[in-house]
């Protein structure tokens, strides 16, 4: 109890100043060390998310975002999480996606659930590996501790045949087990962009899509527009 024993000496003397009654006096140093651990493990539960990055809802800027407040607000509840439902973020660069995706996962973190972030590369890449000595399910069963798993980047590089399937496993494993909140540039109607057409695919976004709610975003890139803003200029062409 490495908080009680820090303001043990301290909390004496205030108590024999202020003659508090024994309750008080014991109820102190607990309340103190449960406000360590919880501290303690939102940090543990922080690292182990893996976020690339820190962003907040707080910092997400509802007014210049094409996301309605009602959308939002109901994002930032986390009723979501708690139901094993899924979020989607649909739309081209530079519109918010990956700033709400580590948002709620970090508002998740804060709220005491288990989340764990992955690019999608980093998650068939994470499948992969456990194709060598057979434990897929393994690893699966591992992923799935966490209440919400983030997947950002959805379509950025096409799967072959192995990654969709293994992908393919690991989305029906968390169907209506854990939440999943998935990026990607692509709508689903153009999976034939980054999925093989086959029915492994169909099955996956029927799994994914089952219990989702679906937010598209558009306008200019935020990138874009802060680069403008501080001063850069456009690249030219002939």
């Amino acid at each position: 109890m490495a908080a009680m024993r820090r303001l043990a000496p301290e909390l004496l003397v205030t108590a024999k100043t202020q003659r508090w009654n024994p309750e008080e006096f014991l109820r102190t140093p607990v309340e103190a060390e449960i406000t360590a651990r919880d501290e303690s493990n939102a940090r543990t539960r922080l690292r182990q998310a893996a976020f690339p990055v820190t962003k907040t809802l707080e910092d997400f800027d509802v007014a210049a975002s094409s996301i309605p407040t009602a959308t939002f607000d109901y994002l930032a509840s986390l009723e979501w999480v708690r139901a094993a439902e899924n979020v989607c973020l649909i739309g081209p660069a530079g519109t918010g996606k990956s700033h709400m995706l580590v948002a709620l996962g970090i508002a998740a973190v804060r709220a005491g659930h288990r989340v764990r972030y992955f690019t999608a590369a980093e998650l068939v890449e994470t499948l992969y590996r456990g194709l060598a000595d057979n434990s897929v399910g393994r690893v699966i069963d591992t992923l799935l501790r966490n209440e919400l798993i983030p997947v950002d980047e959805l379509g950025f590089a096409p799967l072959d045949d192995t990654g969709a399937q293994l992908l393919f496993r690991f989305v029906a494993a968390a169907h209506e087990r854990r939440s999943l909140g998935i990026g990607s540039h692509w709508p689903f109607e153009s999976r034939g962009r980054f999925l093989p057409e086959h029915t492994t695919a169909v099955s996956m976004l029927d799994r994914l899509l089952h219990h989702c709610h679906t937010v598209v975003t558009d306008g200019d890139s935020y990138r874009m527009k802060q680069a403008r803003a501080n001063g850069g200029t456009r690249i030219k062409t002939n």
